[in-house]
């Protein structure tokens, strides 16, 4: 049989029913140990109100230094309830031309906390672009789909860090660029990749992830300014689903081997990696120029 708990109620009960069996004033305040003035206080509300009365009291102020008048918070709710489309700002220009010096009228966040508190504000969630992956391509012959990634970055010797830009042909498994660029700003990038389609045309496609500088979160379609000229020039963009790399497929796979050989060039880079992909044939056996030209 579990323990009967006593509330504070209880115990005011028990008090006032021992002081109408006629027990001294005196013992049961020192029995309850509470004062004679708090058991005087309790038995003129018995008194007075009955059992209601000794119940607990709400503690709220009767009044409020800054409270609004009656009459202008019913003219804040019916301002509101005739143009529902009107903000605190516009109810209380309308305000200030009908009181004009009679009364003060409240600051606008006092309005706004008014329709607030009466449930006539509409909160506006943040809307927030989450990005997405988009259809990818197989890429199966050379120059059909290039994959571009940033490898992390590197501190250097001069405290300074490298973030290699590659790009790999999806079919051969080419390394197409390799370049250390001091950032991942938009410029260097564009840079970086104006120089490879000199160097070797144009592709069909472009794989990239989520991030910068081949997206932009806060843009239309999340097009940033490298993706736009992409799209100029004609090249469709494929973009990886958040969350998975390896979707980018050896433009991943290849980080290690480069942070090991970063010394060497690319083109002898690939020409000494045999690719398990293709069976160990070297990517730069099947490689060639893309006929499309910038």
């Amino acid at each position: 049989m579990p323990w009967k708990g006593r509330t504070v109620m209880d115990e005011r009960i028990r008090f006032v029913a021992q002081l109408l069996e006629g027990e001294s004033m005196t013992l049961l305040c020192r029995e309850f140990n509470i004062s004679r003035k708090t058991g005087y206080k309790i038995f003129d509300r018995y008194k007075e109100c009955g059992l209601e009365g000794i119940s607990d009291r709400t503690r709220r102020p009767h009044r409020y230094g800054n409270q609004l008048p009656v009459q202008v918070e019913t003219a804040i709710l019916t301002l509101k309830q005739d143009k529902p489309h009107w903000g605190a700002r516009k109810i209380r220009e309308k305000l200030l031309r009908r009181f004009a010096s009679e009364v003060k009228v409240p600051a606008q966040s006092t309005i706004h906390a008014v329709l607030d508190r009466h449930g006539l504000v509409k909160r506006m969630g943040r809307r927030r672009g989450r990005a997405e992956g988009t259809a990818l391509s197989l890429g199966q012959k050379p120059n059909e789909l290039w994959c571009t990634d940033y490898k992390g970055e590197f501190l250097l010797g001069n405290q300074k860090y490298c973030y290699p830009l590659t790009v790999t042909d999806h079919a051969s498994r080419y390394l197409l660029l390799c370049e250390a660029l001091e950032s991942t700003r938009e410029t260097l990038a564009i840079t970086a990749f104006e120089r490879l389609f000199k160097e070797r045309g144009l592709p069909n496609s472009i794989r990239s992830d989520n991030g910068t500088p081949f997206a932009s979160g806060n843009s239309l379609f999340n097009l940033s300014r490298l993706s736009v000229w992409w799209l100029r020039l004609g090249i469709q963009i494929e973009r990886i689903r958040p969350g998975h790399p390896q979707q980018k497929d050896y433009a991943s796979h290849c980080t290690s081997s480069i942070r090991c050989d970063t010394t060497l060039v690319t083109d002898r880079w690939d020409s000494l990696t045999p690719c398990a992909f293709r069976g160990g044939l070297a990517p730069g056996c099947s490689c060639r120029r893309s006929f499309l030209s910038l």
